[in-house]
C-alpha cells in the first residue's frame, strides 16, 4: 500500500489577512523602531564621549571601549544600583507569592461570607493610582518612623498583591476538583493539599506572574524616588537618574549607555528565555475540570 504523502494545507484567509495589515504595519514600525534605539545605545555605550557627541558611534575609531562598563560598574556605583533592585524585586516576588497564592486558592473554592466583598475590593485596589495614596503613605511612614529597605519592599509587595491574586483567581477557579477529593480520601489536609497538589497545577501562571512582577518591580521609578533616602538603597531606576545628573560635571556618556544596557539587561533574558512560559502562562486557563 502507498503511503499519502499529501499534506493538508490551511488556505490563507487573504480577506483577513488585509484587514488586519495595518496592525502589522504598526508593529513591524515599532519593532524597528526599538532593534534601531537598542543597537544605537549598545554602539555608544562602546564609544567615547567625544564620538558620541560627533555622531560617529559607529565607526569605533578609537576601537570598543569595554572599559566603560567597568566605569559604570565600579565608578559610577550601577553594581550598588542592581543588587538593591536583585533584592527588592526577588524578595517581593516571594512575598506577593506568599500571600496572593493561597488568597487566591481560598476565594476560588470556598464560599464565605465577605468573600465576595474581597473579591471587589481587590479589582477595587488595582484601579487606584498609586500618585493618589503616596503621600498618605509617605505621611505615615514618617510618623510612625518606618524608613529604608523594609518599607520599599513591603510597598512593593502591598502594590502587587491584588494583580496577583486575581490573576491566580481565575486559573485556580479552572481545576477539578476531584484532585481535592482524592487528596481528602488519602488524609491530605487542605494546606497540604494547595502546597502538593493544587499549587503545581497552576505552575505555568505562577511563573508567569512571578515574571510580570519581577519585571513591574525591577522598573519602578516613583516609589523609588520618593522613598529612597540614600545613594546606598537606590534601584537602577533612581540610579540611573543619579548618574544621568552626574553627566554635567563628569561627561562620562559612554558610561551612562553602558548603565542603560546593564540595567536593561535582566528583563531582557527574562523575556528570552522564558518567553514561552509567559506564553503558556497567559493563553492557559489551568487544568480543565
Amino acid at each position: 500500500m502507498k503511503k499519502d504523502t499529501n499534506t493538508h494545507r490551511t488556505k490563507i484567509n487573504w480577506h483577513k489577512e488585509v484587514r488586519l495589515l495595518p496592525g502589522y504595519l504598526i508593529v513591524m514600525a515599532w519593532l524597528a523602531f526599538t532593534v534601531v534605539m537598542l543597537v544605537w545605545i549598545i554602539g555608544a555605550s562602546l564609544s567615547t564621549s567625544a564620538e558620541i557627541y560627533k555622531g560617529e558611534i559607529f565607526k569605533f575609531a578609537s576601537g570598543f571601549h569595554f572599559e566603560n562598563y567597568v566605569d559604570a560598574w565600579n565608578v559610577q556605583n550601577v553594581s550598588v544600583f542592581f543588587g538593591n533592585s536583585l533584592l527588592y524585586s526577588v524578595v517581593s516576588c516571594f512575598g506577593v507569592l506568599a500571600i496572593s497564592a493561597p488568597a487566591a486558592y481560598v476565594l476560588s473554592r470556598w464560599k464565605f461570607t465577605g468573600g465576595k466583598a474581597l473579591r471587589i475590593g481587590l479589582v477595587i485596589a488595582m484601579s487606584v493610582p498609586i500618585i493618589m495614596i503616596i503621600m498618605p503613605i509617605y505621611s505615615l511612614s514618617v510618623q510612625w518612623g518606618v524608613k529604608g529597605r523594609v518599607l520599599l519592599v513591603a510597598l512593593y509587595i502591598m502594590m502587587r498583591v491584588p494583580y496577583t491574586t486575581i490573576y491566580l483567581l481565575d486559573f485556580f477557579s479552572t481545576l477539578s476538583r476531584s484532585y481535592e477529593e482524592a487528596a481528602y480520601l488519602d488524609g491530605c489536609s487542605a494546606p497540604k493539599t494547595f502546597l502538593k497538589i493544587m499549587l503545581p497545577l497552576v505552575q505555568p501562571a505562577v511563573i508567569t506572574v512571578t515574571i510580570f512582577n519581577f519585571m513591574s518591580v525591577w522598573n519602578e521609578f516613583f516609589m523609588a524616588l520618593i522613598f529612597t533616602s540614600s545613594e546606598a538603597m537606590a534601584p537602577v531606576g533612581v540610579g540611573l537618574l543619579n548618574i544621568i545628573n552626574a553627566m554635567k560635571y563628569t561627561g562620562r556618556l559612554g558610561g551612562m549607555f553602558a548603565a542603560v544596557i546593564i540595567v536593561f539587561l535582566p528583563t531582557f533574558l527574562l523575556y528570552i528565555f522564558m518567553s514561552e512560559k509567559i506564553i503558556s502562562g497567559v493563553t492557559g486557563g489551568g487544568v480543565k475540570g
